[in-house]
């Protein structure tokens, strides 16, 4: 019991670094990157009013806001990523429910929801699991995007839960998205498996967690 205590100890330490290390190389390779470029914009501009081009200072000024407004949004979606606050604050389904809207209003994507299960897990499997529907939907926005998915949450018996996120998007899932996903299940000491329509129009990823994690 104890080497098994330490196994899963350590697979939850191991997941959470892995997330940090993802974090990190986005802000290094996202925001920051954008924050220097809005630097050196910026100069520009000190130049340009220097040398009376006011024009070309209202042009490159006008580049580094719309920079600087992009990267606002990405911190935010970053955020909105880690621990969304309609997650926190109203409940699994609520946050699933404004993430189908926001997708599908962007996307002009048909989101179909049958989550109400998932209220019943506990804090940390709401939000793992979260993610991984968002993940989920994300890979399939950006394989197709799909015209129609379906998330649906359900309780096995002897108290675990699965999930469905099934898409009719064309086009074959890569292997790292799939470890993706695959990392945050394992936090939980859960599984996920994606299956494939034969005529290769359409996905469905498979996510079980096991009841002493899914209710703990």
């Amino acid at each position: 019991m104890e080497a098994e205590r330490a196994r899963l100890s350590d697979q939850l330490i191991a997941a959470e670094q892995e997330e940090r290390r993802r974090i990190a190389l986005f802000l290094h390779d996202v925001p920051v990157q954008s924050m220097s470029g809005i630097a050196l914009m910026l100069d520009g501009v000190g130049e340009a009013i220097d040398r009376g081009a006011d024009a070309e200072a209202r042009r490159i000024l006008g580049m580094a806001l719309a920079r600087q407004r992009e990267t606002i949004r990405e911190l935010r979606n970053l955020s909105f990523a880690l621990e969304p606050v309609v997650l926190r604050d109203q409940g699994f389904g609520p946050a699933v429910a404004a993430l189908a809207e926001q997708v599908g209003l962007s996307h002009r994507i048909q989101v179909d929801l049958d989550v109400g299960a998932g209220e019943a897990l506990s804090e940390q499997a709401q939000a793992t699991l979260y993610q991984i529907i968002r993940g989920a939907i994300d890979q399939a926005v950006r394989r197709g995007p799909p015209t129609r998915i379906t998330v649906r949450v359900a309780s096995l018996d002897g108290g675990g839960v699965e999930a469905v996120i099934a898409d009719d998007s064309p086009g074959e899932r890569r292997r790292r998205s799939f470890d993706e996903l695959e990392e945050r299940a394992r936090a939980l000491q859960g599984s996920v498996s994606v299956e494939t329509s034969p005529d290769g129009a359409g996905t469905a990823v498979r996510v079980t967690l096991p009841s002493y994690r899914a209710q703990s």
